[in-house]
């Protein structure tokens, strides 16, 4: 299977299938709102960016409910959005509204993990067994295997093959994810499900993207500090940062603060389509690996602090930008090269959780130049295997290929 087909079953099956729906249309970028509803300069510097409006207005265009857009450059910063707030109402999405980040949680917990091997509490290539004895864990998995994703682990989400199995995992698609996704998970019992599959490969002789990963991270971090994930969280990321829009829920259930709706559709018991209103849901499913809800401003102020040094030794920083394997992914971060007449590689990370949301977060290697987005679905039948990887090469050359050239690889949502 080659590296497109596979990103194509990736966004399929962890969320972005929910991002549909439509509205809005105009290439105008009238003044945008601010959380509390005044209207807000788009730039600090007041500048317009119709080439920028216009590319987020492509989202919606294509079918999807609403975005919120920040891009901060040599220009300033920028913020925006298109679409709607809600179906049903005329109001666009705040510009710097919360929403479910999903697998953007990946790159904090990955930090958090090397913060400690910093401090000589974690080693890097050690056995992760050796942190979590009664796991059962192979001892040949390495803390680096979980965060470049080469352990071998189930997804406990559920394993799409080469050949075309399905070997289903905690239902994050479909009507049994809408029938469930209240339901409270302990990361315990997600990894003690991934652990009583097969294994996927033979730790380090592959790579394939497994939330279960992830949330054997969230665990080694309890274990060594003797906290929990969301208290070490707070003490080394969200206090330093000032991250007061992001907030790692737990099992509560509610975006707090402005935000937008997200909707997902998906065929009931009769095969008849359905789209619900899917703002609420409880993200304990993805425990370490997608439980975050945050805003574009937060996830700008951390990935710029995170390339610009301020929160990891350079040798670990290096280590985390070093790409790997046939996802091209370093210690909680993609590397992307968008081509020769964009500057070259960019570090990202997306996320989405399994309904209603998608969360974008780039940024250039020396953290100057960023964008961070939401996209919210809607109720269009859309494919957004074929359209959202469409209008995100669009925005992604706005953004840093001034408009030139091609964003060669734009990556799904994950």
């Amino acid at each position: 299977m080659n590296i497109d087909t596979m990103r194509t079953r990736v966004l399929r099956r962890v969320g972005v299938t929910a991002l549909a729906a439509a509205l809005l249309a105009g290439a105008a970028a009238p003044a945008v709102a601010a959380p509390d509803g005044r209207a807000a300069p788009q730039t600090a510097a007041g500048q317009d960016r119709p080439e920028l409006q216009k590319a987020i207005q492509g989202f919606v265009d294509s079918g999807f409910a609403g975005v919120q857009l920040r891009v901060h450059d040599q220009r300033g910063e920028w913020v925006g959005s298109a679409g709607v707030r809600k179906l049903g109402e005329s109001a666009k999405p705040s510009t710097n509204g919360g929403f479910w980040a999903g697998s953007v949680a990946k790159t904090f917990t990955a930090t958090v993990v090397l913060q400690l091997v910093a401090e000589g509490r974690i080693g890097l290539d050690a056995p992760v067994a050796g942190y979590l004895p009664r796991l059962g864990l192979d001892r040949r998995i390495t803390v680096r295997m979980l965060l470049q994703h080469t352990s071998g682990l189930f997804n406990y989400t559920g394993e799409y093959y080469d050949d075309g199995t399905v070997v289903p995992g905690i239902p994050a698609t479909g009507k049994e994810w809408v029938d469930n996704r209240f339901r409270s998970y302990r990361p315990q019992e997600l990894v003690r499900l991934a652990l009583s599959k097969p294994a996927r490969f033979a730790p380090g002789t592959d790579q394939n993207y497994s939330n279960t990963n992830y949330t054997l991270a969230l665990l080694l971090i309890e274990e060594v500090t003797g906290r929990s994930y969301a208290e070490e969280m707070q003490r080394r990321i969200l206090r330093p940062l000032k991250l007061r829009g992001t907030v790692v829920p737990g099992s509560r259930t509610q975006i707090p603060g402005p935000h937008a709706h997200g909707y997902y559709r998906y065929q009931d018991d009769a095969g008849q389509w359905k789209t619900i209103d899917v703002t609420r849901q409880n993200l304990s499913l993805l425990a370490g690996a997608g439980d975050i809800i945050s805003t574009t401003q937060d996830l700008r102020t951390f990935i710029s602090a995170l390339m610009g040094g301020k929160l990891l030794p350079a040798p670990l920083l290096a280590e985390m930008r070093t790409p790997h394997g046939k996802l091209g992914y370093g210690l909680g971060l993609f590397a992307q090269d968008l081509g020769p007449n964009c500057g070259g590689t960019v570090f990202q990370h997306n996320g989405s959780p399994p309904g209603g949301y998608g969360a974008l977060m780039y940024s250039s290697p020396d953290g100057s130049k960023t964008l961070t987005a939401s996209i919210t679905a809607g109720d269009a039948a859309i494919d957004p295997a074929q359209e959202f990887p469409k209008a995100l090469g669009k925005l992604l050359k706005e953004v840093f290929c001034d408009g030139q050239g091609a964003a060669e690889k734009a990556e799904p949502a994950r």
